[in-house]
C-alpha cells in the first residue's frame, strides 16, 4: 500500500555521507536566518514596548496631577471659580453641585448592560471564537489556480496556515482516497486522548494486529506478535515509516478497539467542520469506497495536528529508534523518507513535517509543512501522483511557484 520505501534504493556511505554534509550545511543557514528575523522581531517589539511606556507614562501623570486637583477640590469644599451657596439659601444649588459625577451619567446605561448580560457585540463575538475557524481555509482575489506542466498530481492545494488563506489550489474539493495520509488524523486523535505520561505505557502487539499488516499488504514497523512496545514507539511508527501495525495497536490502546477508535477519527473530522467532505473507515488508509477526503480537508487536518505539540514532534521526526526488546536489543531504526527528500530541495525554507499515502486508487500522494523563508507557516497536499518521486517534485514545484517571492 505504501511502495514509497521500495521505491528508493539507499546510496552507499559516501553519497550518504555527502546528504549529511548537504544537510548540515542547509540547517545551518536556515539557523542563521532565522536568528536574524528574531533579532528583527525582538528590536520591533522593544521599539513598540518603550513607545507604549512614554504613553503610559503620560497617562499616569495626566491621572495623577487630576488626582491632585481633585484632592484640593474636596479639602476646600469648593472647585475653583464656583460660588458656593448662601447659608439659609437651600434651594440654591452651587456650580460644582450642577456637575454630575461620571458614575451618575453611565448609571442608566451599566443597569441596562447588566439587565442584558453583554453588550450585543459581544455576543455576536463569543460564539465566533468558540468555533474552529481558525481550521477554515478560504479563497481570496489572489488564490491562484494550479496549472503548470511540472505538477503532475491532478488535485493540489497550497495554503498559507498563518493567514488561513488558500493561496493556489487544482480540484481541492473532489474527493480523493487518502491512502495513508490518513495516519496524519491517527497520531491526532491519539495525542489527544491521552497525557505524556502516557507514552511510556506499554503495549502487547497481538496476531490479531500483525496479521492485519500482513494481509492487507501494508508497510509496518516490523514489530513481532506479543512484542511489548512502548505507546511513543506506536506514534512514531505510525508516521515515519507508516506502520500499519503501529497504527492499529495504537488504536486498539486508545479506545480499546480499531473500531471505535475509527469512530472518534469521524468525530474529529466533525469538529473540524469535515463531515460533509471527508469519512474515514480506518485508521491505517487502506482503500474503502466510504474512505474519502479532499486535499483541502488534509490540509485542515494537518494544520490541527502541528498545532498539536506532540503530533509535531512525531511529524517532523526524520529517525527515530524504538524501545530494545527482547525481540529487537537494539530497538528498530526507522526513518521519515519524506522529509529527508524533500529537505534537500530547495522550496524556499524548510519543510519540517510530512506524510506520504499510496493506494492504487489515489497514486502517490502527501501532505507536507513548510516553514518558508520569512517564518510564514504554508501547508501543500497533493494526490494522485505517478510515482513517490514525482510527488515531491510536484510538492517543490508547488511551493516554488506559488508562494510570492
Amino acid at each position: 500500500m505504501e511502495p514509497f520505501l521500495d521505491e528508493i534504493d539507499i546510496e552507499d556511505e559516501e553519497e550518504d555521507r555527502e546528504y549529511l554534509e548537504r544537510r548540515a550545511r542547509r540547517r545551518e543557514r536556515w539557523q542563521r536566518e532565522k536568528r536574524e528575523r528574531e533579532r528583527k522581531r525582538k528590536i520591533m517589539k522593544l521599539s513598540l514596548g518603550l513607545g507604549a511606556a512614554g504613553i503610559l507614562l503620560c497617562i499616569v501623570i495626566g491621572v495623577c496631577v487630576k488626582g491632585a486637583v481633585q484632592r484640593g477640590e474636596e479639602e476646600t469644599g469648593e472647585k475653583p471659580g464656583s460660588v458656593a451657596a448662601e447659608p439659609g439659601e437651600t434651594g440654591t444649588l452651587s456650580a460644582a453641585s450642577l456637575e454630575t459625577p461620571p458614575e451618575t451619567v453611565s448609571e442608566g446605561t451599566e443597569g441596562e448592560n447588566q439587565g442584558e448580560g453583554i453588550s450585543p457585540d459581544s455576543q455576536q463575538e463569543t460564539p465566533e471564537e468558540e468555533e474552529p475557524q481558525v481550521y477554515k481555509f478560504e479563497e481570496t482575489t489572489d488564490t491562484k489556480s494550479i496549472y503548470s506542466e511540472e505538477v503532475i498530481s491532478p488535485h493540489a492545494i497550497l495554503v498559507n496556515a498563518e493567514t488561513n488563506t488558500i493561496v493556489a489550489a487544482k480540484a481541492a474539493y473532489d474527493r480523493i482516497s487518502p491512502a495513508s495520509m490518513t495516519k496524519v488524523l491517527t497520531v491526532l486523535v491519539a495525542a489527544e486522548a491521552i497525557s505524556e505520561e502516557n507514552l511510556e505505557d506499554t503495549f502487547t502487539v497481538t496476531a490479531e494486529i500483525t496479521d492485519y499488516a500482513y494481509v492487507n499488504d501494508c508497510s509496518i514497523v516490523g514489530f513481532s506478535k506479543e512484542e511489548v512496545v512502548t505507546v511513543r514507539d506506536l506514534f512514531y511508527g505510525t508516521i515515519l515509516p507508516s506502520g500499519a501495525d503501529a497504527a492499529v495497536a495504537l488504536a486498539t490502546y486508545v479506545a480499546g478497539s480499531h473500531e471505535a477508535f475509527v469512530e472518534r477519527m469521524n468525530q474529529k473530522l466533525e469538529e473540524l467542520g469535515l463531515a460533509d467532505s471527508a469519512h474515514f473507515t480506518n485508521c491505517v488508509g487502506l482503500y474503502d469506497e466510504n474512505h474519502y477526503c479532499t486535499v483541502y480537508d488534509m490540509a485542515v487536518i494537518m494544520k490541527a495536528a502541528m498545532e498539536n505539540p506532540w503530533c509535531r514532534e512525531v511529524l517532523s521526526a526524520h529517525t527515530y529508534n524504538t524501545t530494545p526488546t527482547a525481540e529487537h536489543p537494539e530497538g528498530l531504526l526507522i526513518s521519515n523518507w519524506f522529509l529527508r527528500r524533500i529537505e534537500d530541495k530547495d522550496t524556499g525554507g524548510l519543510v519540517v513535517g510530512g506524510k506520504t499515502g499510496f493506494v492504487a486508487q489515489s497514486g502517490s500522494c502527501a501532505v507536507s509543512y513548510e516553514e518558508y523563508a520569512d517564518g510564514t507557516p504554508y501547508i501543500c497536499v497533493t494526490a494522485g501522483s505517478t510515482s513517490s518521486w514525482r510527488c515531491i517534485y510536484d510538492q517543490v514545484e508547488i511551493y516554488n511557484s506559488y508562494i510570492s517571492q
